[in-house]
């Protein structure tokens, strides 16, 4: 049996970068710790190239300043393309990688949304801040119909994937009218009849507020507050519900998801909605909606 086994150290370099090219960018890393060949072969551009997604070039041709994106080697540029989103669309969108694994993640900004109101300075205005990677956010000056949708297409994302949506926001110190209030969110195909639909809350201002406290306008009856109680009960079990703090200091709450099978030819929307209550709301700061493949971690 000893004689069948396969001495790789005896394979071309070449040879073994094709095999390490078959894995994933992390097995790469991992494997470039073997032996001085190996780590060569996983250093290679051949390698990197194949874990670059085949319209990259293309999606990089899209930015205002392609020539930003410098680079001296394949793993560089994927590397680049990790930490670095890069806007494109006229600024519209940005576009990374994800570091693990080389799918395609994008943020529509709040200028590439559908924002009911939002060019009406008295509900909404728009300004800009230093920690956004986008030129503008939507600031929610007063509303009562909260409105908020982005649409990008399947041929835009990786193949046998599961996608999620996230909403990207901030609190002000005048925020009010989210305490407790459920916000209908989801995420699917335009026109399929199976998006993903949940409820989720926007409140990130203090996620320790016990939700049973909100009550309505028109208050409710003691069944009507029971089954609402048992409902907020089940819905702390679903931690996708509330917002979290992401790494770069914004919150982001998960609107739904979908399975790219690569086979599906049409429109993904994601979108948050709060039109049934009639209660007035301020004091979000919308950066946009994040398209990224489920479970991994923010930018």
């Amino acid at each position: 049996m000893a004689n069948n086994v396969v001495d790789f150290y005896v394979l071309p370099e070449g040879c073994i970068a094709k095999i390490i090219s078959l894995t994933e960018p992390r097995d790469a890393c991992r494997l470039s710790l073997v032996s001085p060949i190996f780590r060569s072969a996983a250093e290679s551009d051949s390698v990197w190239d194949s874990f670059l997604p085949a319209d990259c070039q293309s999606l990089i041709s899209l930015s205002s300043s392609p020539n930003l994106v410098s680079y001296g080697s394949k793993k560089e540029l994927y590397l680049s393309l990790c930490e670095k989103p890069l806007l494109i669309d006229d600024g519209a969108k940005s576009f990374s990688l994800d570091k693990l694994t080389g799918k395609k993640c994008y943020m529509l900004s709040a200028r590439d949304l559908s924002i009911v109101w939002s060019s009406t300075p008295l509900y909404w205005r728009w300004i800009s801040l230093p920690e956004s990677r986008f030129e503008e956010v939507a600031e929610l000056l007063h509303v009562c119909w909260l409105e908020i949708r982005g649409k990008i297409h399947t041929s835009m994302l990786s193949a046998g994937t599961i996608y999620a949506a996230y909403l990207v926001f901030k609190t002000t110190e005048g925020t009010h009218g989210f305490d407790a209030l459920p916000v209908e969110a989801g995420f699917g195909l335009v026109g399929g009849g199976d998006s993903c639909k949940r409820t989720v809350y926007l409140d990130a201002g203090d996620l320790r507020r016990p939700r049973y406290h909100y009550n309505p306008p028109g208050g409710r009856s003691i069944l009507d507050i029971l089954q609402f109680e048992q409902g907020e009960r089940e819905g702390h079990e679903n931690e996708n519900q509330n917002p979290k703090e992401r790494r770069d200091g914004w919150f982001e709450v998960e609107l739904g998801d979908f399975f790219n099978s690569g086979a599906q030819d049409g429109e993904l929307e994601a979108f948050v909605l709060e039109i049934k209550e009639g209660n007035w709301k301020s004091g979000l700061i919308i950066q946009g909606i994040e398209i990224r493949p489920k479970g991994r971690d923010c930018k």
